[in-house]
């Protein structure tokens, strides 16, 4: 359709709802607030269609449909990646649309069925599965460790080279709860990113004292290129949650549904990975 023809309907459909559904501004278009509800029951509509041709079709052996899905650039690439090379081998007719992104504002507009996200409350209008807290460890290569000691207090980290995915001002909260009692310190970290497969590259490197979600150098620990410490202790940073978010089932396609108990089977609904040297 040309872009003409999509004016005049659209212009066509605002005057027939008496509403305006998209403005204009200085980054584009985008969706008014009526223009956002009225999309996302259209986009619920779309999703029935489709689960009426999967009716349809439901006598065919091999299962189809398009599934958007959204996860964290380090968790997707270091633990769902071997997850959904498995998944698209025993349900090759279902088209995995991936985003490797740390951040998804509305799963509706951005045309994403799954998400997961680190947060600390998920959204009231989502089913989400809470999936525990993002453990943190605190890490360095084994060379970097013998040369200059690991840090066996959260107050020592103040004094070390510490490498972490950031935080507000530069600065980053570490909380470390112990026998029921929590601790926190606040740490300036000398090196930051959100591409945790990056910072594993930095700890590896020995460039200092990484403190970063446990699956990032789980594989890495049990070869022993990398050591840990304060391994007594439950680190999170701000309190993350990691979630698994979607619409509520009524609006779930079959494919949809299927890769959502693919991944609560996978995590065991019991957080994103046992903490490291555990089965």
């Amino acid at each position: 359709m040309s872009r003409a023809n999509v004016s005049y309907h659209l212009a066509q459909l605002e005057k027939t709802l008496g509403a305006e559904l998209l403005r204009r501004t200085p980054q584009g278009m985008d969706l008014t607030p009526v223009g956002e509800r009225v999309y996302y029951h259209a986009r619920n509509i779309v999703h029935e269609s489709a689960v009426v041709r999967e009716v349809a079709k439901s006598s065919k052996d091999e299962m189809t449909g398009r599934v958007g899905l959204s996860a964290p650039t380090g968790y997707g690439q270091m633990v769902m990646g071997p997850w959904l090379i498995e998944f698209k081998q025993r349900y090759p007719g279902i088209v995995l649309d991936i985003r490797l992104e740390n951040f998804i504002e509305n799963l509706v507009r951005d045309g994403v069925d799954i998400a997961l996200s680190v947060m600390t409350a998920p959204p009231p209008m989502l089913v989400a599965r809470d999936l525990g807290l993002l453990r943190y460890v605190v890490c360095a290569s084994r060379h970097w460790a013998e040369q200059n000691g690991m840090p066996q207090t959260l107050q020592a980290l103040q004094g070390t080279p510490v490498m972490t995915s950031g935080g507000i001002a530069g600065k980053e909260r570490l909380v470390a709860s112990r026998d029921g009692k929590e601790e926190q310190v606040l740490l300036k970290p000398t090196l930051v990113s959100r591409n945790f497969p990056y910072l594993r590259e930095c700890i590896l490197a020995g460039l200092g004292v990484g403190i970063v979600p446990d699956y990032t150098v789980h594989h890495d620990v049990l070869a022993g290129t990398v050591v840990t410490s304060l391994r007594d202790c439950e680190l999170t940073i701000n309190r993350g949650h990691l979630y698994l978010l979607y619409m509520p089932g009524r609006f779930q396609s079959r494919a949809t549904r299927t890769l959502i108990d693919f991944l609560i089977e996978k995590m065991g609904g019991t957080g994103p990975l046992p903490k490291i040297g555990e089965d």
